[in-house]
């Protein structure tokens, strides 16, 4: 089978943790033996991760630097961050597959610059906020910050992805059997002049599930598995009972009252897969991809759900 195996950002820097970058690569590590299981099971696979707690970190590290008459841009960001995450991972699979090629591949993807987003900021990045910081980063640097549960965040423009540009790329490592890093960060956002073709980096960031679901589908992949830090999708969710969904369709899944900071776009991007190319998506946990593909863990989502496999029911 190809695979898109999409890493959260959070399942690499978890909430509360320190970005560091030793801890970063613990994760790495836990992810490449998870993400090196479906390689050895016969997969090909394209990795695919998240960046908002790096980005952010770079962010304010661009704003505060006194050396820059003008910080970096969210798109030059949000390229390192593809080659600071990727070096992690090609070098923890390198050592884990010592018999396949591995490339951590910079790409891009192109967005609407008309898109409704640009004036909506909603995509959440970088560490929680007190009140007094956010209102501090408001003044000071322009920010747009909303909460995020019990803390602030910053949010910037996060329009919808059109087409990730190095697809025809990634296709032909994967031709070459290359276990292929891409679209970090949901990649580089850009926009594309209809009249020169030029292409010009946006301030904005594109949700790395909605790209995934996305490159999944220029590929022609059979299955879209959105790894992240809990082991389901759960129903009743932040309440005291919540039940993990062990199946469900595409409609299902979007009727959930799902977080929209966390598993609201992972659902998205799952059921869009499904129902624009029939495919097989799942939502699961970081450490056993391979037990998502075959369904003893995480969410499955398929466009038709047996009937003996009840929405809600635990294992």
């Amino acid at each position: 089978m190809r695979i898109v195996a999409a890493l959260g950002g959070n399942a690499l820097l978890r909430r509360g943790e320190h970005p560091d970058a030793d801890v970063q690569l613990h994760h790495v590590r836990e992810a490449a033996r998870s993400l090196a299981e479906l390689v050895e099971a016969g997969h090909e696979v394209v990795v695919t991760h998240g960046n908002g707690p790096q980005i952010g970190l770079l962010a304010v590290e661009s704003e505060t630097d006194p050396a820059l008459t003008v910080p970096y841009p969210l798109d030059v960001l949000g390229a390192q961050t593809q080659g600071m995450i990727g070096t992690l991972l090609a070098r923890e699979l390198i050592a884990r597959l010592p018999s396949r090629a591995v490339a951590a591949v910079v790409t891009h993807t192109e967005v609407d610059p008309h898109d409704p987003a640009f004036t909506h900021p909603s995509k959440f990045i970088g560490q929680p906020l007190t009140d007094r910081q956010a209102v501090r980063l408001s003044r000071e640097l322009g920010w747009s910050t909303a909460q995020d549960g019990p803390v602030r965040r910053r949010v910037v423009p996060s329009p919808e992805p059109r087409a990730v540009l190095e697809a025809p790329v990634v296709r032909q490592l994967l031709g070459g059997r290359t276990v292929v890093i891409c679209a970090g960060g949901g990649g580089v956002p850009v926009v594309r002049d209809p009249v020169t073709g030029l292409v010009t980096g946006v301030e904005a960031v594109v949700d790395k599930d909605r790209t995934a679901a996305l490159l999944a589908e220029q590929l022609d992949a059979d299955a879209l598995l959105i790894l992240t830090d809990v082991t389901h999708v759960f129903t009743a969710f932040g309440t005291s009972r919540p039940r993990p969904l062990l199946t469900a369709t595409p409609a299902r899944l979007r009727a959930l009252d799902l977080p929209e900071g966390s598993m609201r776009p992972k659902a998205e991007a799952a059921a869009s897969f499904v129902e624009r190319t029939g495919g097989l998506a799942a939502i699961g946990p970081l450490d056993n991809a391979l037990g998502i593909l075959l369904g003893t863990t995480g969410t499955t989502v398929a466009a038709v759900v047996p009937a003996a496999a009840t929405p809600g029911r635990t294992s």
